[in-house]
């Protein structure tokens, strides 16, 4: 089924992200967290791919595994930056094969040895017109509440966003963010550069402070006093720390949720329990 459709519906979509594990790992972690989730029934759960291209087998292998192990729509991430074209129309043929119809097209990260006349990309756009004229996936794209880090402004971030819609992107997920306002900011100012698809906030619990300060520092997102206060109270506790993560998670999805958003897509970090508190206690779900 196509992800454009799914949101069609009146009610919230949930969505769930995994992660395959780095090079050389096993992929039982990454199913057994599929395994502890998917009585969720999430609409579909996307697949992370390694901005170097590293995973791009095992993000095909487990992206149709959901599909025809689980029963479950999937969402492929691919980036561009680090493929020739030839590469890409090769993974494109293999997803097609292996039946998964939805890519959420990346650019990526820049390797940093790598020079500017190598690339055959060098914008998402430019890889969601190549998805889309094939006319057999259904394309979607990243969003930046709080612009993209390489953006000198947000009105320059938005004119990106609104090529990639016109480009052929059905659906947006967003980074994650963790005050609401951001969020609400960002659709209004959406909205209003005629930005119509689906703009879903992504949802990142923290859980580990560690994890969570490296990916801060790199997505520099901005951090609300409250998070600050709970970082000063249990960053060296790290059970109450995951505890008052998942609070504040669920009052993030909570309040989406009255706010009516088309829906919610939860970066699980492959930690099951404390996504299934997230999804029963904010609603999302009732426990059967």
């Amino acid at each position: 089924m196509r992800i454009a459709d799914i949101y069609k519906g009146n009610t919230p979509v949930l969505s769930l992200e995994v992660f395959p594990p780095k090079p050389g790992y096993s992929l039982k972690s990454v199913f057994r967290t599929l395994d502890g989730l998917s009585d969720l029934n999430p609409s579909f759960v996307s697949v992370t791919y390694a901005s170097q291209g590293e995973s791009t087998d095992r993000t095909v292998e487990i992206a149709s595994r959901v599909r025809d192990e689980y029963g479950c729509e999937s969402l492929a991430h691919m980036t561009c930056i680090s493929h020739s074209k030839e590469e890409v129309a090769s993974v494109l043929d293999n997803l097609e094969d292996r039946g998964v119809g939805n890519i959420l097209a990346l650019r990526g990260d820049i390797p940093a040895d790598f020079s500017d006349d190598k690339r055959d990309y060098h914008f998402a756009s430019e890889l969601i017109a190549e998805i889309a004229a094939r006319n057999n996936f259904c394309v979607g794209a990243a969003a930046y509440p709080e612009g993209h880090i390489e953006s000198k402004r947000i009105s320059l971030d938005l004119d990106n966003l609104k090529r990639k819609v016109d480009a052929g992107a059905e659906f947006l997920i967003t980074q994650l963010f963790f005050d609401n306002r951001i969020f609400y900011d960002f659709m209004e100012r959406a909205r209003y550069r005629k930005i119509d698809v689906p703009l879903v906030p992504g949802i990142m619990p923290i859980l580990n402070y560690k994890q969570i300060k490296r990916i801060l520092m790199m997505c520099e997102v901005s951090i609300p006093a409250k998070l600050l206060n709970m970082f000063d109270k249990f960053s060296h506790d790290p059970g109450d720390l995951a505890k008052a993560g998942v609070d504040y998670a669920i009052k993030q999805v909570s309040e989406l949720v009255e706010e009516g958003v088309e829906g919610i897509h939860l970066y699980t970090m492959n930690r099951v329990p404390q996504v299934r508190e997230i999804v029963f206690r904010s609603g999302l779900r009732e426990k059967t």
